[in-house]
């Protein structure tokens, strides 16, 4: 069984090392975007399973990104970011996106957000309050 292949979209190189070695092992890591013009481009181009993506970016937004690859994208959309509001997670949902994980709970909620967004579910950080 071929493990799920998931594109990195963020304009932080450190954060961009530090989510590939969270995901290492467990996905296929296949490229990454440092704007959200090329996140759209490389979506197209790779077809990865899963996109995680920041919110504040150059060139397009994540929330921009993700309203271009449209609901016809099979590629399920997680942000990662360090926005928590409730204002950022309506809008994350409204462009398209399955989850949503603040960088603060990197390491304890993005393995579970991209196996929920998988199996067609929408995940919130556990930070976030309900």
């Amino acid at each position: 069984m071929s493990k799920v292949r998931v594109l990195l979209a963020d304009d932080h190189e450190g954060t961009l090392e530090l989510t590939h070695g969270v995901l290492d092992g467990e996905f296929e890591v296949i490229g990454t975007a440092r704007n959200g013009r090329d996140a759209v481009a490389e979506v197209q181009r790779l077809d990865p399973d899963v996109l995680v993506i920041d919110i504040s970016m150059p060139i397009l937004n994540g929330f921009q990104a993700a309203s271009l690859l449209g609901a016809g994208c099979r590629t399920k959309i997680v942000f990662l970011t360090l926005c928590h509001e409730d204002v950022f997670v309506q809008a994350a949902f409204s462009a398209g996106a399955s989850a949503f994980v603040v960088k603060l709970d990197l390491h304890t909620d993005l393995v579970p957000a991209i196996y929920e967004a998988l199996e067609g579910r929408r995940y919130i950080s556990r930070s976030i309050p309900r």
